[in-house]
């Protein structure tokens, strides 16, 4: 009887990589429903989910902050692979067929692709808005040292760069549930070669360059 043959696997994230993410993701959705629930009124009632509007005030400025600089760690990490090159204005020029699928048309791309590098910077973008705006408008701390414009203004500002992060995390969510193999490589931290030739086939061929773990068959 022959034995199955068994995938090879490519790292695709770190341990840390995989771990911030997660702290991010979790900071994310309680600054989310935390905000939501301070935003309008018909929303007040998400504040449960916290103990109530105190504790839902106080929650979600510190949630922000630590959020934001979670972020920055990972950031940090993968900016180097966020950098457009030519072969990505090549890849959204050609986004019909990134739509249907058909991706021997597209160019090869590395560890990310188009898409993923603009929505790396818009929650680059975001989260510093988010940052800069929340600090104006934290009343506890630092509101009183801005008139009362700024604090209007960066309100306003506030809510706008929030509204853009959750269709952000929004679009990346269902890219990742859209390209099978995506939410493995964010809990697992690997992805077999065909996957990645498959998706990235620039850094495919980087990467099999280096020593890839076998493993065995999986879904």
């Amino acid at each position: 009887m022959n034995e199955p043959v068994p995938r090879i696997l490519l790292e695709r994230y770190s341990a840390n990589e995989r771990t911030i993410h997660w702290i991010v993701a979790v900071l994310f959705v309680i600054a989310a429903l935390s905000g939501l629930a301070l935003f309008h009124p018909s929303l007040f009632a998400l504040s449960a989910l916290f103990g109530g509007g105190t504790w839902t005030r106080i929650l979600h400025p510190f949630a922000g902050v630590v959020m934001t600089v979670a972020f920055a760690l990972l950031a940090a990490a993968v900016a180097k692979d966020n950098v457009m090159r030519a072969a990505d204005w090549q890849w959204l020029r050609r986004i019909r067929q990134v739509l249907s699928g058909r991706e021997g048309e597209l160019p090869e791309v590395g560890r990310y692709n188009a898409g993923q590098k603009l929505l790396f910077f818009v929650m680059v973008i975001s989260l510093a808005g988010l940052l800069v705006t929340g600090i104006v408008i934290w009343r506890r701390y630092f509101s009183d040292a801005f008139p009362i414009g700024a604090v209007r203004l960066a309100s306003l500002a506030h809510a706008f760069f929030a509204f853009v992060l959750i269709l952000g995390i929004i679009v990346h969510v269902y890219a990742a549930i859209w390209v099978r193999g995506s939410i493995r490589a964010m809990t697992r931290g690997h992805v077999t070669a065909g996957w990645a030739f498959k998706h990235h086939r620039a850094w495919f061929r980087e990467k099999i360059g280096h020593a890839a773990s076998p493993g065995t068959r999986s879904d």
